[in-house]
């Protein structure tokens, strides 16, 4: 059996969550591979909203497993909050969530320095969300980390101590920030105990097993393609490898296990926090595009930049990922424009070309538009490709001719069953 992946091809925000859940039934077990708590996965069914930091998506689907893999960096209590939020809304869980013993924890003084860190780079300042992710990534591949497994030896207590008075020591050459550890530290202490209850597995062992049984498994991906820490717009990234290649070290599988990519797109483009952005738009088209499709960090709540889709960098991405075919989302979000642009080339250097350049943060790149009609009719009643506008298929036949890879979903609106499938449907 192979592992198919589902990730975001943008800056995050796409949609994934949804998509997940739609997908799972489908499978035998959804796995996170990398990430943290400042990846916010949004699904809204029976009239209510959900947003899952750390827990895959699939734990809304009953008798379906859920692993969160070595990949992860975990904040027990944001961990705690999300399982609480589970318990009030009756989704059983204890006998369908699993944690890698490899994950690193997320400590409070890593949420500290992130803060410290973030206010001594001042106007340079990228973006974090202040979740702890790059200060635990940090000691992961400085070999100072702690794992999940740690905190079932006896001397955890000491090897907990001990990062901790290293952080303290990184922090007096930084600004002071308003914190109180003590109080963080006591909730920390406190969830660490619902991590322990929960089933802590060897997740390489216990992957290759279940794909040895014949059973089908999702990876889910978080953030988005162009915050990868090797290929996005550094350093305006995350810490962590988001692309399909991040599903091997993630989960501990070999890449030819790697079945199917869906890779998933809005039909425009949003950003969160600092870093380039070629077609964001800083007029009132930007300021309806963020109204329409309420464009608010899930994890932060600050609002997103807005433009139109940028095809070349979807072409980037979709090549280091190698998707075999898209999800496109929040289409519905364009219903009311007379007039639909997107990116097909960037001008820079003086020169037209439809690749990133090297450094997209260092120099002048201008989007190259195509127009297309907008349908200016809501997509509500459409409830397969045949229902949609002539000028909504004309729009999404011009994204698979440029991009080629065939587009199989398309998400029509927030709630669970708004979704179209192609003909062909998704190969699962």
């Amino acid at each position: 059996m192979t592992i198919d992946v589902i990730l975001g091809l943008q800056w995050g925000d796409e949609g994934k969550g949804k998509i997940v859940d739609f997908l799972a039934t489908e499978y035998d077990m959804v796995a996170r591979f990398q990430g943290g708590p400042n990846a916010g996965h949004t699904l809204k069914f029976d009239g209510k909203k959900f947003v899952l930091h750390t827990v895959p998506s699939g734990i809304f689907r009953k008798n379906l497993l859920n692993l969160i893999g070595n990949g992860v960096v975990i904040d027990p209590i944001t961990l705690r909050r999300e399982l609480e939020n589970l318990d009030s809304v009756g989704v059983e869980y204890s006998s369908r969530l699993l944690v890698a013993k490899k994950a690193h924890l997320i400590l409070p003084t890593h949420c500290l320095l992130d803060a410290a860190s973030e206010a001594a780079k001042g106007v340079e300042k990228i973006g974090s969300t202040l979740k702890g992710i790059g200060p635990t990534y940090m000691d992961k591949t400085g070999r100072n980390g702690l794992r999940v497994g740690d905190i079932l030896l006896k001397d955890f207590t000491e090897r907990y101590n001990s990062l901790k008075n290293k952080h303290l020591g990184l922090l007096q050459a930084l600004p002071s920030v308003e914190f109180d550890l003590a109080a963080v530290e006591k909730r920390w202490f406190d969830a660490l105990e619902i991590l322990r209850s929960l089933h802590l597995v060897d997740g390489e062992y216990f992957i290759h097993q279940k794909l040895a049984e014949g059973k089908k498994i999702l990876a889910e991906g978080a953030q988005g393609s162009m915050l990868d820490i090797d290929f996005g717009t550094y350093p305006f990234v995350t810490s962590s490898n988001t692309v399909t290649a991040g599903v091997c070290s993630g989960l501990g599988v070999a890449p030819q296990r790697i079945g199917q990519v869906i890779g998933i797109t809005k039909a425009y483009c949003t950003r969160v926090g600092g870093g380039p952005f070629p077609t964001e738009l800083l007029d009132e088209t930007g300021d309806f595009l963020r109204a329409e499709g309420a464009e608010f960090g899930s994890t932060t709540g600050r609002p997103r930049r807005c433009g139109w889709i940028d095809l070349p960098q979807l072409k980037y991405t979709i090549m280091l990922n190698g998707v075999t075919q898209l999800a496109i989302t929040k289409i519905d979000v364009l219903n009311k424009f007379a007039e639909i642009k997107a990116a097909m080339h960037y001008r820079y250097d003086g020169q037209v070309s439809d690749q990133l350049p090297y450094d997209l943060c260092g120099g002048a790149v201008e989007p190259v538009y195509a127009s297309f009609g907008g349908w200016q009719q809501s997509l509500e009643d459409a409830k397969d490709f045949d229902d949609m506008p002539a000028a909504a298929t004309t729009y999404l036949a011009a994204l698979e001719n440029y991009l080629g890879v065939p587009v199989t979903i398309v998400s029509t609106g927030p709630e669970r069953s708004s979704l179209i499938l192609k003909e062909a449907g998704v190969a699962v």
